[in-house]
């Protein structure tokens, strides 16, 4: 599968989550490093994009979640690439610290456990949103320019 831009800025999210979370200086200096490949690749993304070089239709790879409607819930994703960027960035934290409790899932109150499954559902839901979110948003930009 090919990256996409949304893709990409998922990864870049989760870099800097662990960069946050790290203290291992090993460690460190490689997402350093997959920062920077990150930041360039995300780079030639868009000027690739934007000269043309990247078909139209491979600028977005929707999710399709398959999911009951019902009781799943999230959040509608709205604003501009940069506002979406910004929710995804949000929403992997959160997800992140949700993961965390699944690390020491024994530790987690029973009648708790259930909310927790949930909440990782829906959080990864809502990431898959976004990513289609600036996927289509920067798919539009570019159709916009390619006809300019």
């Amino acid at each position: 599968m090919a990256e996409t831009l949304g893709m990409l800025c998922d990864k870049l999210t989760i870099v800097k989550l662990k960069q946050y979370h790290s203290t291992d200086e090993a460690r460190l200096q490689s997402l350093n490093q997959q920062c920077k490949q990150l930041q360039i690749e995300i780079d030639g993304y868009v000027a690739d994009a934007i000269a043309g070089k990247i078909e139209p239709e491979r600028l977005t790879f929707a999710s399709n979640k398959v999911f009951k409607q019902q009781g799943n819930e999230v959040q509608e994703i709205q604003g501009q690439i940069g506002e979406v960027f910004s929710q995804l960035a949000d929403i992997n934290c959160r997800l992140w610290h949700e993961q965390e409790k699944v690390y020491e899932f024994e530790a987690v109150p029973p009648n708790e456990k259930d909310v927790v499954v949930k909440q990782l559902a829906l959080l990864n839901l809502e990431r898959n949103k976004c990513i289609d979110a600036i996927n289509a948003q920067f798919a539009l930009l570019i159709s916009k320019n390619v006809k300019n």
